[in-house]
């Protein structure tokens, strides 16, 4: 790295619902959008800028302004009085009124962040289990699928999709106990210690069923980080 040059290494983050785009409505910045519809060219030269808290806050309202299509059952994560800003309490809405929680806070608040990376990963894969194919819905339309962290977020794992994967609850069950596993080229790795033949259950060609979209697949970097530390041999 050259002497005087900086970069930012991201430890986490969260996806957005959708993308959003620099300019959207006019930009989200006062004078980002010149007269002539174009990016002020102030503002094109600057490699990093500091943003003012109401623009950062429009800006998360404009990604995470989706509501989950489908509400899931109401389990509460073992870890919920382990990580910080974890709470039974509502949540605020992510609008910045007076009185309301810090927009920091919210975007941090574990069971925010477990909500929307289970509305993501549900999306990305259909409501459908990569390793068996099912697609169980219920009369009121809620999924039986759940979105797996690969890297668990008890050992430092992101809510990135890329660190996700839908699995139904049995297999998701299996895939956090190491016995069930996936390669870089998404086969399916069974474990010698799972004392019961499940590849039944699983698709026919033992290839997770994965996002068209590389962006959205699981990383090798997670994969690999599940295969070394918790995959059972």
């Amino acid at each position: 790295m050259r002497h005087g040059f900086y970069y930012a290494d991201i430890e986490n983050y969260l996806n957005f619902d959708q993308p959003v785009s620099c300019a959207q409505n006019g930009g989200f910045e006062p004078g980002f959008i010149n007269e002539k519809g174009e990016i002020n060219p102030g503002y094109r030269v600057q490699s990093v800028r500091v943003i003012d808290r109401a623009t950062f806050v429009k800006i998360i309202e404009a990604g995470l302004s989706d509501d989950e299509d489908w509400p899931d059952r109401v389990d509460p994560p073992q870890y919920m009085d382990t990580v910080l800003y974890a709470s039974d309490n509502a949540q605020a809405p992510l609008f910045d009124a007076p009185g309301e929680r810090p927009i920091i806070a919210q975007i941090l608040n574990r069971p925010f962040r477990d909500k929307k990376f289970r509305q993501q990963i549900r999306k990305l894969y259909d409501r459908t289990c990569a390793f068996t194919g099912l697609r169980l819905i219920n009369g009121k339309g809620r999924p039986e699928v759940e979105a797996c962290h690969i890297k668990p977020v008890e050992d430092g794992g992101n809510d990135s999709v890329q660190n996700g994967i839908a699995l139904s609850g049995t297999v998701h069950w299996m895939f956090d106990r190491g016995l069930l596993s996936l390669s870089d080229h998404y086969d399916i790795l069974i474990s010698r210690h799972l004392n019961y033949d499940v590849s039944h259950l699983l698709n026919k060609n033992l290839k997770a069923k994965v996002p068209t979209n590389p962006e959205h697949r699981p990383h090798p970097h997670y994969l690999a980080y599940h295969r070394d530390t918790k995959f059972k041999l």
